[in-house]
Order: structure tokens, then C-alpha cells, then sequence
């Protein structure tokens, strides 16, 4: 059985107007950071929200449907899997970034 070890699925809200970017090869991608959010009561009967933010990318047919589709605001399912990548800054220091990258996504009305 090969099953899928890297899954993850998201509901929530994007936090701003995707990004595209066209590559002169044809491809395209697209971020945007999406909003996750968990109600719960504290120990005083407090209702708190917990929201957290992801950072979304997608490519090529993906990209071009979520550029067509989603706006700031919108509610939606991604289904995906986690990446993680570094890179030098101008100063020479080493940054992480973890990613979503978006395989399939639901819009909800």
C-alpha cells in the first residue's frame, strides 16, 4: 500500500489578494497567506480565538484557478502537503519558510 505520508488540509480565510507571478517559460505561481482559526474557552469560561496564519503557494493550473477565483476574504478548503525551504538573505543569513503547497482546493460559498 502506498499511502500518502505528507497531507494536510486547511479551512480558512485568505488574509490578502493572491500574488501571481508569470514566468517567461509559460508557468505561473501563486501565494497567498490563509487564516486558520480555533475557538475555545479558557479556564475562566473565556471565549478565545487562536488564529494562525499559513503561508500558501501554487502552481501552473492551480495557480490559474485560484487567480481566477479567490480574492481577499475568501473561505476555502486546501488540500496540500508541507515543504520547507531556506535561503541566504542580503546579509548572509540563513531563513526558513515553510509552505503549503496547494494540490487541490475547494472554494466555499
Amino acid at each position: 500500500m502506498n499511502a500518502l505520508k505528507n497531507k494536510v488540509q486547511l479551512i480558512g480565510n485568505l488574509g490578502k489578494d493572491p500574488e501571481v507571478k508569470n514566468f517567461d517559460n509559460g508557468k505561473m505561481v501563486v501565494r497567498f497567506s490563509l487564516a486558520t482559526t480555533e475557538t475555545f474557552y479558557d479556564n475562566d469560561g473565556n471565549k478565545t480565538d487562536d488564529t494562525q496564519w499559513h503561508n500558501v503557494v501554487a502552481w501552473n493550473n492551480n495557480a490559474k484557478r485560484i487567480q481566477k477565483l479567490l480574492t481577499k476574504g475568501s473561505s476555502v478548503i486546501v488540500d496540500g502537503k508541507i515543504t520547507y525551504r531556506d535561503y541566504d538573505d542580503k546579509d548572509g543569513n540563513k531563513k526558513y519558510i515553510t509552505e503549503i503547497l496547494c494540490q487541490d482546493f475547494i472554494l466555499m460559498k
